[in-house]
C-alpha cells in the first residue's frame, strides 16, 4: 500500500486538465503511442467537440515503482458533484490554474471542497509558455489563497509536456499513501458506474479495506442487494481484469447488474459472509436543480423515449424523470438537471446516440408550497400549484454565488445580479485588480439566461460559481398564457409579481411574431389567476369577397360580409391553434 497514490486533477474549465493528463499518461506510457490523441480520457465525441469534460475518468500509470489512480475531474459548475465524489475516493489533489487567467471561481469552490476532504493540495501553474502569461502574479494570488510557500508551486506547460516529469515526483514525494487494512471486513466506495449494452452496469470503487476477490459473493449496502462478482480489475485505457484487489486501490467491478437504480454512486460494497460493521459516511445523492418537460415530437415515440432517457440514466446518475401529460404537447417526462448546460447536453445526447427528436419546456426550479391546512408541497411544475386560495406562502431556493472579476466591470455586474434580485453580501479585493463578489439570488433568476449575460457584459472576463443557501419566501405568481381562451400549459411559468407584467407583455409579443396566421383572429393573453394582464391578437388571413361586386347597392357587399363573418366564427369555434416548438424556446431567449 505504501505504493500507491490516489489523486484527481481539479481546476476551472479550460484550465488544461485533460491537456495535463494526456501528458501525465504519455510520460509513464501508459498509453502507447499509436493511441494517443488529444484528450484521451474524454471519451465522448460531445467532450471532444466542446473541449469540456462531462464525466470524471479514470485510470492507473506506473512511475519510478509506484501506481498513481488519476481521477479526472470536469470543470464546469453543472459537474460539481461529480468533482465531489472524484475527491472523497482520493488523498491528494493537483489544483492547476491558468498562468495567463488566474484563480478563477472554480477554482476556489473546488479547492475548499479537497480542503473539505483533507487532501493534500499540489498547486501548479499551467500555460507557462504562452506569451501573455503571468507566472509571478498569479503564483501571488495561489499563495494567498492556500497559504502555501512559494516554492511549492509547479510552473508546467501541459501541451509541450514541460515541467510534468515534475509534477509526478510531487505526487510521489507530497501525497500519502491510502491508509486501510487489507484483512478488515471489506469496505469499498463506490464512486462512478457506466453501462456495458452486453455486461450491464460496470461499477468503479475504491477499495478502504479489506481485499476483494473474482467469484466473491458481495452486498451493495444502501439497496442491500447481493450479487457475485463475475469480474474485477483495475482500470488502464481498456479494463484489465486481476484475480483480487485490496486495500487502497481503484478498480472496478462487473455483477450482471441490469437495473441502473441498484447502483448508487457513494454506496459500499462489502462481502456477504464477512460484512462491515457500518456504510462510509460523507455521500449524498445528486440533486437536480432545474426541471424541464422533454416531449417527444411524435406522440408514438413515447415509449422511445423512455428507454432512451433510461439507458442515458445509466450512464449519468444524476438525471432524474418522471412522466407528465401536457394538453398542448400529449405525454412526456419532467426531467431533473443539475443545470442549463447540463440540460443542453442531455437532449443532444438524446438526439446523437438515441436519434429522438424533442420539444423541452421552460425550465424552472423546484418550489414549497406551504398550504393553508399546513401540509407542503413541493412544486417541480407550474401546472403542479395548488389553488390560489389554498396556498399560504411559497418559498423559493437561494444560491450564494460568487463572480470573480476585473475592477473595470463590477458596475455592470451588479446591475445585473441587482436586476435578479440579488442582494450583495460582500465584496473584496482577491489581488491587484481583481474583485470577488459574493451575492444572494434567487436560483430561478440565473437559470435562463444568466450565465450567457454575465460573460456578454464582461467580455468573457467574469467567472461564475454558486452554491445552495437553502429557501426563503417570496411573492411568486403562476403566469398563464391563453390562446384564444385556452391555456397552453407547458408555457406558463412562476415568476416574481414585480416582473410579472413586464415577462406577460413581452411574451405575448414574442408569440404574436412566431404564431402563423389562421384563417381566423388568434387572441393570446398572458393572465394571472383570472385577471388579464397583456394581449396581442394575431390577425386573420381574409379572402377579399368583395373583388366581383362592381357598384350596386352596399347591401349587397354587407351581405357578403355578412357571410364570411359567420363562416370565421364557426372556423373559430373548431379551429385549433398549433404552437411551433420555436416559440417554446423563444420564450428562453426572451431579453
Amino acid at each position: 500500500m505504501d505504493k500507491i497514490r490516489n489523486f484527481c486533477i481539479i481546476a476551472h474549465i479550460d484550465h488544461g486538465k485533460s491537456t495535463l493528463a494526456d501528458r501525465m499518461l504519455e510520460i509513464t506510457q501508459t498509453v502507447d503511442v499509436r493511441q494517443m490523441e488529444n484528450q484521451v480520457l474524454d471519451d465522448m465525441d460531445l467532450e471532444k467537440e466542446r473541449g469540456i469534460t462531462i464525466k470524471s475518468h479514470a485510470i492507473q500509470m506506473q512511475h519510478k515503482g509506484y501506481t498513481l489512480n488519476l481521477i479526472d475531474t470536469p470543470g464546469h459548475v453543472d459537474f460539481s458533484y461529480e468533482v465531489s465524489r472524484s475527491i472523497a475516493a482520493c488523498e491528494g489533489a493537483i489544483l492547476v490554474v491558468d498562468a495567463t487567467q488566474g484563480v478563477q471561481a472554480q477554482t476556489i469552490s473546488n479547492l475548499y471542497m479537497a480542503i473539505e476532504h483533507d487532501l493534500e493540495i499540489i498547486p501548479v501553474l499551467n500555460k507557462c509558455d504562452m506569451d501573455n502569461a503571468m507566472p509571478e502574479r498569479v503564483e501571488d494570488e495561489i499563495v494567498d489563497l492556500l497559504g502555501c510557500k512559494r516554492e511549492e508551486i509547479l510552473r508546467c506547460s501541459a501541451k509541450t509536456g514541460e515541467g510534468v516529469p515534475e509534477i509526478l515526483d510531487a505526487i510521489v514525494e507530497r501525497i500519502p499513501a491510502p491508509k486501510g487494512d487489507p484483512n478488515a471486513p471489506l469496505q469499498c466506495l463506490v464512486f462512478d458506474s457506466v453501462f456495458n449494452s452486453f455486461r450491464g452496469i460496470i461499477a468503479y470503487f475504491k477499495v478502504v479495506n479489506g481485499t476483494m476477490k473474482t467469484g466473491d459473493q458481495v452486498r451493495f449496502v444502501n439497496t442491500g442487494k447481493e450479487y457475485d462478482a463475475d469480474e474485477i480489475g483495475i482500470l488502464k485505457l481498456e479494463m484489465s481484469p486481476r484475480k483480487e484487489i485490496s486495500a487502497g486501490n481503484v478498480g472496478y467491478i462487473i455483477s450482471g447488474i441490469k437495473t441502473s437504480t441498484e447502483v448508487k454512486v457513494g454506496d459500499t460494497i462489502t462481502h456477504v459472509a464477512r460484512p462491515c460493521d457500518k456504510a462510509i459516511a460523507g455521500f449524498e445523492e445528486a440533486k437536480p436543480m432545474v426541471f424541464a418537460g422533454v416531449y417527444p415530437i411524435e406522440s408514438e415515440d413515447y415509449e422511445d423515449l423512455r428507454a432512451s432517457l433510461e439507458k442515458l440514466q445509466l450512464n449519468d446518475a444524476s438525471l432524474t424523470f418522471q412522466p407528465e401529460s401536457s394538453m398542448a404537447l400529449g405525454f412526456g417526462f419532467r426531467c431533473g438537471f443539475l443545470g442549463l448546460l447540463h440540460m443542453e447536453i442531455i437532449q443532444e445526447r438524446l438526439d446523437r446516440e438515441f436519434d429522438m427528436d424533442v420539444i423541452t419546456t421552460v425550465p424552472n426550479v423546484s418550489y414549497n408550497v406551504y398550504t393553508k391546512d399546513g401540509g407542503m408541497v413541493e412544486v417541480h411544475n407550474p401546472a403542479g400549484m395548488p389553488d390560489l386560495t389554498e396556498i399560504d406562502r411559497i418559498e423559493e431556493p437561494y444560491i450564494r454565488a460568487s463572480v470573480i472579476t476585473t475592477a473595470d466591470y463590477i458596475g455592470p455586474i451588479m446591475t445585473l445580479c441587482l436586476g435578479k434580485r440579488g442582494e450583495l453580501v460582500k465584496q473584496e479585493y482577491i489581488s491587484g485588480n481583481r474583485m470577488e463578489l459574493l451575492f444572494d439570488m434567487p436560483l430561478g433568476e440565473i437559470v435562463i439566461d444568466f450565465y450567457d449575460k454575465l460573460k456578454s457584459i464582461s467580455k468573457g472576463y467574469a467567472s461564475f460559481d454558486w452554491h445552495m443557501n437553502g429557501f426563503r419566501p417570496s411573492n411568486l405568481v403562476k403566469l398563464d398564457i391563453l390562446l384564444n381562451g385556452e391555456q397552453v400549459d407547458a408555457l406558463s411559468t412562476l415568476t416574481h409579481r414585480d416582473n410579472a407584467v413586464d415577462f406577460g407583455r413581452r411574451m405575448c409579443e414574442k408569440l404574436k411574431e412566431l404564431l402563423p396566421r389562421q384563417q381566423f383572429d388568434i387572441a393570446i393573453q398572458a393572465a394571472i389567476g383570472a385577471k388579464i394582464i397583456a394581449r396581442e391578437t394575431v390577425k386573420q388571413v381574409r379572402k377579399d369577397v368583395l373583388a366581383k361586386c362592381y357598384g350596386g347597392d352596399v347591401s349587397r357587399k354587407r351581405k357578403l360580409l355578412e357571410k364570411q363573418k359567420r363562416g370565421k366564427k364557426r372556423m373559430k369555434q373548431i379551429g385549433n391553434v398549433e404552437v411551433p416548438q420555436k416559440a417554446f424556446l423563444a420564450v428562453l431567449k426572451l431579453d
